[in-house]
């Protein structure tokens, strides 16, 4: 995959990211689950539906990443928003726990891709 195909891709992600989290929180809500678990599953759902139709590897491992990426994502993102590195802008750390993710799960699929084309 070409690399200005694959930033444009991590573009359109990091947007849907961005956009899906309120919807996903919302559903939390309605559902009365941990906020966590919702993010994380949403999430899931979100990489899942990048790898089978972005990637189109295997399924096994589309599903293996997708899931472990997810989940490496969130615990990350929670980590960066508890060294309340940016307390001055966000004072409650939503939106840098929001923006963690996203970013965290761009440069984990970028390493999943690295690995997977030195393998093949």
């Amino acid at each position: 995959m070409k690399p200005q195909i694959r930033i444009l891709i991590y573009s359109v992600l990091f947007f849907i990211y961005l956009t899906s989290t309120q919807y996903l929180l919302s559903l939390g809500e309605t559902l009365k689950t941990e906020p966590y678990r919702t993010l994380g599953c949403g999430f899931a759902v979100l990489n899942l539906i990048y790898a089978f139709l972005g990637l189109k590897w295997k399924p096994i491992l589309n599903i293996v990443s997708s899931i472990g990426i997810a989940a490496l994502a969130l615990f990350l993102a929670l980590q960066f928003a508890n060294l309340h590195l940016l307390v001055k802008y966000d004072p409650y750390l939503v939106k840098t726990a929001i923006f963690a993710n996203a970013l965290f799960s761009i440069i984990l699929w970028e390493i999943v891709y690295q690995i997977k084309k030195k393998i093949t």
